[in-house]
């Protein structure tokens, strides 16, 4: 259901955006939702502690650092495949779900700069692409903004659960 609201928000904002006057208007809610996002994301990362990273809110869930890992990961796959770029190499070493908090936060980070600069000039004329996504499987750039949203809003829903399972508040529910 929440993935459904998303959907809808994005769509709701892209016309919105579309009836002012922009000529990318589903790129542009892409990047709106990617600013805003990026935010919160990257506090919550931040704002767990290091010693909790290896920490799950129950036995069948992943950690926390995976939950890191994995932003990252798909922030860069993603990326690179709406934004018709090449995916960035990491260092000498790929990042795992037991690195250091400090390394783990530089790599969501780093995949956020990256999407930035990925997105930035994307628009709307080649959304109808074929791209390859996770699994071998295929879909539209359009399909890969709508799964790249999406997975924001799921990310940080699980990064949220884990620091209110922690006793601390996520970053949006904090009073400015």
């Amino acid at each position: 259901m929440k993935k459904l609201g998303l959907v809808f928000f994005v769509l709701l904002l892209a016309v919105s955006l579309f009836a002012q006057g922009s000529k990318s208007p589903v790129m542009d809610a892409v990047r709106q939702s990617l600013a805003r996002q990026q935010k919160d994301l990257e506090a919550a990362v931040e704002e767990m502690p290091a010693d909790k990273y290896n920490s799950k809110p129950t036995p069948a869930q992943m950690s926390f650092g995976h939950l890191a890992m994995h932003i990252a990961e798909a922030n860069n796959l993603l990326c690179s495949r709406v934004g018709d770029v090449e995916e960035p190499k990491q260092g000498k070493e790929k990042i795992s779900d037991t690195d250091p908090k400090d390394k783990l936060v530089s790599a969501v980070k780093d995949s956020f700069a990256f999407c930035n600069k990925a997105l930035s000039k994307t628009d709307d004329s080649k959304l109808n692409g074929e791209v390859k996504l996770f699994g071998g499987r295929t879909a539209t750039r359009a399909a890969a903004a709508i799964i790249l949203t999406s997975a924001w809003a799921d990310h940080y829903a699980m990064a949220a659960q884990y620091l209110r399972s922690a006793g601390l508040l996520p970053p949006s529910a904090k009073k400015d």
